[in-house]
């Protein structure tokens, strides 16, 4: 969530952010009427705490009781109207930093690099669901008869690089110092909501167990995030990087009738996270480095990609900055996008309490916190299948997962 004393301070500043990010300004002013009610009624209990005190002085002790008996009845209504306050603030999301580009849409997005070259064929390339269906390592029919559309089977090879991409992320990130996690994929409302993930817009698009009150993670990130929930970090042990594995389930609300086909957008999948928490100074040195380190992964399959900068109407809600890495796709003859990485600045480490101690001065500030995709292991098996499938039918391995699958191509041997 924002803080408070920057909405009171910056109103206008803010809301013109919001506003940017297509948001309604205007929850902003629901924010505030709440918070002037709270604000009031504290100075108010606060003048009464201040009247019972005198009385006590001189052991006037009925008139202690009853302003006591006041305060308690004002605390209970204050604590109702911070309630509303929070709910309020919690539904308006993070600001863009200032220089990131203005627009309303994905056609406001800015392309910063292009790197690799896309394929060339002599034939006419199949797409990734044509080369699983003939080479029996994707089965989606089976799937849908078994759990319903947007559910598939990977199998044989398609199961091994799934492996493979996971090992290879996970060899090369703890290179540079990622702790390896394998964090839960159910979490709680308060945590999630924390985490800026479960607002009313975002709700439709969360798998609810509502017997257990927990919910189906969208993104490692999710629960990698709480992980410190309510802790405060030395200086020193900062940065923290994690590298995440986690099943992840989406609704793809408002997504009916698009990508059906195949296993691009499904409802499950498995995602490789990169998480990081950092002193605020060092945040968008951070978000460069996590944003290389993508980019290293990506080369490592060789594989055509360009990176995007998002603009304010097409980013995530806790972002203040985020880029995307849009891989080739021969069969669609396009860039899709298959990995994302954020700054969320302090946002979400407000909603989950997540501070440092600084050495300096030992006074304590909210941490800042960063998350990028490793591998989305669907849509990488995607675009390996398109760009390295051959005239014969055979698709080759990448160089680089190679000896995690055991096979330089996968060919339908039945």
């Amino acid at each position: 969530m924002l803080d408070i004393h920057l909405v009171r301070k910056q109103l206008n500043e803010v809301k013109r952010k919001i506003a940017s990010k297509n948001i309604n300004p205007r929850l902003l002013d629901t924010v505030l009427k709440y918070d002037e009610v709270w604000r009031t009624m504290k100075t108010d209990i606060d003048g009464l705490r201040g009247k019972q005190h005198e009385y006590e002085k001189v052991r006037d002790f009925e008139n202690a009781k009853k302003t006591k008996i006041e305060i308690d009845e004002k605390e209970k209504k204050a604590a109702l109207f911070e309630q509303k306050r929070m709910k309020a603030l919690l539904e308006v999301p993070n600001i863009p930093f200032d220089d990131v580009p203005i627009g309303s849409d994905e056609n406001g997005n800015k392309v910063i690099r292009e790197v690799g070259k896309k394929p060339v064929f002599d034939f006419e390339p199949k797409d990734h669901l044509e080369l699983g269906e003939q080479l029996g390592i994707i089965d989606t029919k089976k799937a849908a008869e078994v759990a319903g559309s947007r559910f598939s089977y990977l199998k044989k090879e398609a199961a091994l690089l799934e492996f493979a991409l996971v090992r290879l992320a996970f060899d090369k990130l703890m290179l540079h110092g990622f702790v390896p996690i394998v964090p839960p994929v159910m979490i709680r409302e308060e945590a999630f909501m924390g985490m800026g993930r479960l607002t009313p817009s975002q709700k439709e698009e969360r798998y609810h167990l509502q017997k257990d009150k927990l919910y189906l993670v969208g993104s490692a990130e999710h629960t990698i995030g709480p992980l410190h929930m309510n802790e405060i970090f030395d200086e020193k042990q900062l940065p923290l990087r994690y590298v995440g594995f986690s099943s992840c389930f989406r609704r793809e609300a408002g997504s009916y009738g698009k990508d059906t086909r195949g296993i691009l957008r499904v409802h499950q999948f498995d995602k490789i996270e990169m998480f990081s928490f950092v002193r605020p100074e060092d945040s968008e040195e951070e978000h460069k480095f996590l944003l290389s380190m993508q980019e290293a992964l990506m080369q490592e399959l060789e594989l055509p990609y360009r990176v995007m900068e998002i603009c304010t109407g097409d980013m995530g809600f806790t972002d203040a900055r985020q880029y995307d890495i849009e891989c080739f796709m021969p069969a669609q003859g396009k860039f899709r996008e298959t990995n994302s990485c954020s700054n969320t600045t302090d946002f979400q480490a407000r909603g989950v309490n997540i501070k440092y101690r600084k050495t300096s001065d030992q006074k304590v500030e909210f941490v800042h916190m960063l998350n990028a995709t490793g591998f989305a292991i669907g849509r990488m098996i995607v675009a390996i299948l398109e760009n390295y499938q051959t005239k014969e039918g055979i698709v080759r391995i990448p160089r680089a997962l190679q000896a995690y699958v055991g096979s330089k191509e996968i060919q339908n041997v039945d």
